[in-house]
């Protein structure tokens, strides 16, 4: 099954959120309704990026990169730019 590595920018603040799914709308749609403890004081959301992976590790592996310092380097440079 693949999996999305996405991240999330918040309308109210503009934090972002890095995160790992196999069912990208789905999980998009369990953050904006709050059912994520460590977003639901941030609602609403957009999904500003998103990657394809064809299975977890590879994709766990690129999260776990995202959160890095230099990952966040990364999404500054070519996402949020």
């Amino acid at each position: 099954m693949s999996s999305y590595v996405y991240i999330l920018q918040s309308l109210k603040d503009k934090k972002l959120y890095i995160g790992i799914t196999n069912n990208l709308l789905k999980r998009l749609n369990q953050h904006n309704r709050g059912e994520n403890p460590s977003t639901k004081y941030r609602i609403p959301f957009k999904l500003i990026y998103s990657e394809k992976y064809v299975n977890y590790k590879k994709a766990r592996i690129r999260e776990s990169f995202l959160k890095s310092g230099q990952g966040r380097k990364w999404v500054k440079n070519n996402i949020l730019s």
